[in-house]
């Protein structure tokens, strides 16, 4: 290679380092600029051919890192409900049902109240029948722990309890739906009714 070749090719590589130095912030990654220098006189260039001059580029700047996204967390299990209580099978369990649901119906009612009620209508009996009153006399005794008659029974009997009147719980629970219609509650109930 010819001296001004040398000469002309040194010039070149500094003007590319300087245009490289002025760009390379706007770079971008993986972009290669190439400079071909073209002979400038044929008499200068004896067989010497064009010659590529690389220059590379800064790479552009990390993008920055996106923040990890936590999972959610898993869902809480649904609350166990507390197990139904267990009533024992007699008149003690049979009032203690029948103000559950009472109470669940927004009936008001009191222990006391049923228990002397019942202890004045049926002596604690659930399969009692009156054969003598007038009801009886109708054709329509009274029956079971509080004394009811089938229509009233069936007119104030309240729904998930049994249809059968001597049932003592659904017997309990419909004379004091009855009673709470008639006069408040059964609390208020001292004599037949």
């Amino acid at each position: 290679m010819s001296a001004s070749a040398l000469s002309l090719l040194g010039a070149s590589m500094r003007m590319s380092a300087r245009t490289a130095a002025g760009t390379a912030g706007a770079a971008v990654l993986g972009v290669v600029a190439v400079s071909t220098m073209a002979p400038t006189s044929h008499a200068a260039s004896e067989n010497v051919a064009p010659m590529a001059v690389v220059q590379h580029v800064a790479p552009a700047p990390a993008p920055a890192p996106v923040p990890a996204v936590a999972p959610a967390p898993a869902p809480l299990p649904a609350p166990v409900p507390p197990p139904a209580p267990v009533y024992p099978d007699n008149l003690d369990g049979w009032i203690r049902q029948a103000l559950d649901i009472l109470h669940a119906h927004n009936i008001p009612a009191s222990y006391d109240g049923i228990m002397r009620n019942v202890m004045r209508e049926s002596t604690g009996n659930p399969q009692a029948i009156n054969l003598y009153d007038s009801n009886a006399a109708a054709g329509i005794p009274s029956k079971g722990l509080l004394q009811v008659i089938d229509p009233t029974f069936a007119a104030f009997h309240i729904d998930g309890t049994s249809w059968n009147i001597y049932d003592p719980v659904a017997n309990i629970v419909a004379a004091c739906n009855y009673a709470a219609s008639m006069y408040g509650s059964i609390d208020n109930v001292d004599s037949a009714y």
